[in-house]
């Protein structure tokens, strides 16, 4: 009896110790990991989620904007800061302001760069260009954050002699402090256009942003005194404009936003009232121009291309 307790006893035990070793503890400390894995897992793929429903909602918005139209993108354009129609079918020439070097580029109408063209003067802030009616082009370089600039000029030039460049020098009449009281910071120019011999410079309102004062210089090299012609009433920052063709239509363009004028002349359009189209998750509106009557081209700092059907 005593032997067979013995026996019982010793079995009962080996049972125990092969149950205890059989759980194993590598399994064991690997599911929670496993699950903490899968979670951060999941958190990521909620963030991107999140992040690429934000930027769908944005061009949704986009697409919702009626006679909008996103065509391209700008290449190797820092700060895209104007536009004008360049010397052949379907092309643009645009530019960076402060900051980047004294180079033109030249784009197809989807933004595909097509070549550099490097103007023979200093970018202490371009701003606009503009072209007139026999291929002379009006580089801005008026950028006046401050209201505080006495080196102001228009760069006049021909794409094909990059290293021929007039300056078109002025001052404001209006102007007496360098820089004016903060509410009176109206003399940074980003928007300017030609017509009929004449440059017509655009203020954006950095004081109060309810005022773009409309300038006028010659469109030959010479040191001159801007004229002040009017003032109009726009509820915020202009940042390029442009006439149509036909000179009917006047586009000036702000952040995320246009104000449209249309006269029969440009002395009717100055004196009407401002139509107001939000451009709302474009991005930074900077440029403008007209391709036809009814068709304009707008880009971005972004470099974002759009392209606007009246």
């Amino acid at each position: 009896m005593k032997y067979m307790s013995f026996l019982l006893s010793a079995f009962l035990t080996g049972a125990l110790l092969t149950s205890s070793c059989s759980s194993n503890p590598s399994e064991t400390s690997t599911t929670p990991s496993t699950a903490t894995t899968t979670a951060d897992t999941s958190s990521d793929d909620q963030g991107k989620k999140g992040k690429k429903s934000k930027k769908q909602k944005r061009k949704e918005a986009v697409k919702a904007i009626d006679q909008l139209t996103s065509i391209g993108h700008l290449e190797e354009v820092r700060e895209s800061s104007g536009l004008a129609i360049a010397d052949e079918p379907d092309t643009f020439y645009t530019f960076g302001d402060d900051g980047n070097p004294p180079i033109v580029y030249k784009v197809s109408d989807t933004g595909k760069l097509l070549k550099t063209i490097r103007l023979s003067a200093t970018n202490h802030d371009w701003e606009s260009i503009a072209r007139d009616d026999k291929g002379n082009y009006f580089m801005g370089d008026m950028g006046n954050n401050n209201s505080d600039r006495r080196n102001l000029a228009v760069l006049r030039f021909r794409p094909e002699s990059p290293d021929e460049v007039g300056m078109i020098k002025f001052t404001y009449p209006d102007q007496k402090e360098f820089p004016p009281s903060k509410k009176e910071r109206n003399f940074d120019v980003e928007a300017s256009l030609w017509h009929q011999g004449q440059l017509y410079l655009f203020t954006k309102d950095r004081g109060a942003s309810t005022t773009s004062k409309v300038y006028t210089l010659p469109d030959k090299p010479g040191t001159y005194e801007a004229k002040l012609l009017t003032k109009l009433s726009i509820p915020g920052q202009v940042t390029d404009a442009n006439l149509s063709p036909n000179g009917r239509r006047l586009v000036l363009m702000a952040r995320q936003e246009m104000f449209v004028l249309e006269g029969n002349s440009m002395t009717e359009i100055l004196k009407a009232t401002p139509k107001q189209i939000s451009l709302k998750n474009t991005g930074q509106t900077e440029g403008v121009v007209f391709v036809d009557d009814d068709t304009i081209y707008i880009s971005t700092e972004q470099g974002n291309l759009y392209k606007y059907e009246f």
